[in-house]
């Protein structure tokens, strides 16, 4: 976990489905929180979203050969707006913390 004032690590999990490639990236201090916004809940599970810890172009590289992704926290959602793959309009909010998921059609 890190300090306040350190920037939390990115956790990148990668897996082949069905129905293609379903990756989930989340800052890495928001592992095993649950989130609410007025009936909806979003629980960061470790079952999901825990994995590697990857640098910003790792995940870049990752939501490039995506099908499907899931983002949770500022710094996996900021970087995800910053390189093009979602818009902020599309991104939630649950107690303050960032939600957005991606999907190649």
């Amino acid at each position: 976990m890190s300090e306040p004032n350190e920037t939390p690590a990115l956790l990148l999990n990668e897996r082949e489905t069905p129905k293609g490639r379903l990756v989930s990236v989340c800052d890495g201090d928001l592992l095993g929180k649950e989130f609410e916004n007025g009936s909806v809940s979003l629980t960061v599970s470790p079952e999901f979203y825990d994995g590697d810890e990857a640098d910003e172009e790792t995940v870049v590289a990752s939501l490039a050969r995506c099908t499907t992704a899931n983002l949770v926290g500022t710094r996996a959602v900021n970087l995800a707006i910053e390189r093009g793959f979602v818009d902020e309009e599309n991104v939630l909010d649950f107690d303050g913390t960032r939600h957005a998921q991606l999907l190649w059609l």
